[in-house]
């Protein structure tokens, strides 16, 4: 079976998004100062991408009538800072806080595990301290 226009129209597609939200754009590149601290960026990267197409060929004539189109979107968003001093690593906070009770239980989640995690291993005999 031939391969169809729009496989290839949304790979390409496909492949130029994964080309500007790389690992790198999340984990940006590490800025060292003059005084030895070094800051490291980090982001949320959101992705979207809607693409669809009609064969009118079967409809019209013999010839391989094709249309399609797409639409993607990127947003990059700002949302910390690591920052490593004296071998110590400090997470800086940028992100807008939590709004809605929602969002502060979805922020509050993984502390939540790890202390339940913890309550139980202690009461369990396993000791998991760090």
């Amino acid at each position: 079976m031939d391969r169809h226009p729009i496989g290839d129209f949304t790979e390409i597609s496909l492949e130029k998004i994964k080309e500007m939200a790389d690992a790198n754009t999340v984990v940006g590149q590490a800025i060292t100062t003059d005084d030895g601290i070094t800051i490291i960026p980090v982001s949320k990267v959101s992705l979207g991408l809607g693409a669809g197409g009609a064969d009118f060929s079967k409809q019209t004539s013999k010839d391989n009538n094709f249309g399609v189109g797409s639409a993607s979107g990127v947003t990059i968003t700002p949302i910390a800072f690591l920052i490593v001093k004296d071998g110590s690593v400090r997470l800086l906070n940028i992100a807008t806080p939590a709004v809605s009770t929602v969002e502060r239980l979805v922020e509050m989640a993984p502390d939540l595990i790890d202390k339940i995690s913890q309550l139980v291993d202690k009461y369990s005999g396993k000791d998991t301290e760090f």
